[in-house]
């Protein structure tokens, strides 16, 4: 896409993915960046999409966090605890070569939940962050709420996994689950705002922001 660095693939899949299909495909991704593969196959790469629904398992998951598994659960190795995906939230996995940028793992997840937040801004949502709990929050109402999880992994210095923000997807399939671990703040959604936004539009919110992102994973970089 036009305004992108040559050497990123920005990728939009129209359909649902099927979470396992994902996975294989962006490790693959990842594989190709870190060896240094030529051409298309070595791009560092944006993938947004949705998954039919399912429950993901990350390298802390704790068996009593899983409620009710009234869909198929993936372990996986990004970071983190049980999450949820489906239908009405868009996912984002980014594929990004840190060894050209910062080799910082807090300074990646503090630009990508930047990243997200700034996204989420232009569309009217106030988000931020929250001292001590990772991903993207806001305010229901008067509760503070969580609208986004974060989930990476960083293999030698190529990332994996992304974010998930909720646009409009049903709050009550993650009650399979203790989300992210989190039991005493709740799930929220753009929808649950009374706000309508496509992931069309989120896309587009993501683009347009994605730049200052990179700028933050490159700034004092050696």
């Amino acid at each position: 896409m036009a305004g992108l660095p040559g050497n990123i693939e920005w990728r939009v899949s129209p359909e649902p993915v099927p979470y396992p299909a994902a996975l294989a495909g962006m490790e693959a991704r990842a594989d190709a960046v870190r060896a240094g593969e030529p051409g298309a196959s070595g791009r560092e790469l944006v993938w947004l999409l949705e998954h039919p629904p399912v429950y993901t398992a990350g390298t802390s998951a704790d068996p009593a966090e899983l409620l009710d598994p009234r869909f198929p659960v993936v372990p996986t190795g990004r970071g983190g605890r049980y999450t949820y995906h489906g239908p009405g939230q868009r996912i984002g996995y980014v594929v990004l070569d840190l060894r050209e940028r910062q080799r910082d793992v807090r300074n990646y997840v503090h630009a990508l939940e930047g990243w997200v937040i700034a996204a989420l801004g232009g569309l009217g949502i106030t988000a931020f962050r929250a001292p001590g709990r990772i991903g993207i929050w806001t305010r229901d109402g008067g509760t503070e709420a969580k609208i986004g999880a974060i989930g990476v992994r960083i293999r030698q210095w190529v990332t994996l996994h992304g974010f998930a923000v909720n646009l409009s997807p049903d709050l009550g399939h993650f009650g399979g689950i203790v989300p992210c671990g989190i039991a005493e703040y709740p799930v929220t959604s753009a929808a649950e705002l009374g706000l309508s936004i496509t992931p069309e539009q989120l896309d587009s919110s993501l683009f347009a922001t994605f730049l200052p992102f990179l700028d933050d994973l490159t700034r004092n970089a050696p």
